[in-house]
């Protein structure tokens, strides 16, 4: 793997960790949704990575360069809606329940936390390696 590609592989992650991010606070801005049905409440998303080659030329596919991560797709929770009886509601069904998300603030707080540490994490490697490299070049004089 040369110094070039780490470059490529952070960029990948940080894409992918800005998708998480975007997702987290999705979640969050629609945790207290309400339905008057469970088919139609809103459910968390979470982002499925996977590895992927980056190629010498830096495009995605080629070569056995290194490899990075990326958003393969978004799925929905299959974790039961969140049902409360509340017949006061506007939403309120015939039995009087109101539907609410499936998001838990408390796993979305901390997932947000890992994704802005992964995502830190990904500056930070590309912030050595461009060091690095001056370093190099600073060697030759």
């Amino acid at each position: 793997m040369s110094l070039s590609s780490v470059f490529d592989v952070a960029g990948l992650g940080m894409s992918a960790q800005t998708v998480r991010l975007n997702t987290v606070a999705s979640n969050l801005a629609n945790a207290d949704a309400v339905a008057p049905s469970e088919a139609e409440v809103y459910r968390a998303r979470h982002p499925v990575f996977r590895a992927t080659q980056v190629g010498a030329s830096g495009r995605i596919g080629e070569g056995q360069e290194a490899f990075g991560v990326m958003v393969d797709r978004i799925i929905e929770s299959e974790a039961p809606a969140n049902r409360r009886y509340q017949p006061d509601h506007t939403l309120a069904d015939e039995q009087g329940y109101v539907f609410y998300s499936n998001v838990n603030s408390v796993e979305e707080m901390a997932d947000m936390i890992s994704a802005s540490r992964a995502f830190q994490m990904n500056v930070e490697m590309m912030n050595t390696s461009k060091s690095m490299m001056q370093r190099l070049l600073t060697l030759g004089q």
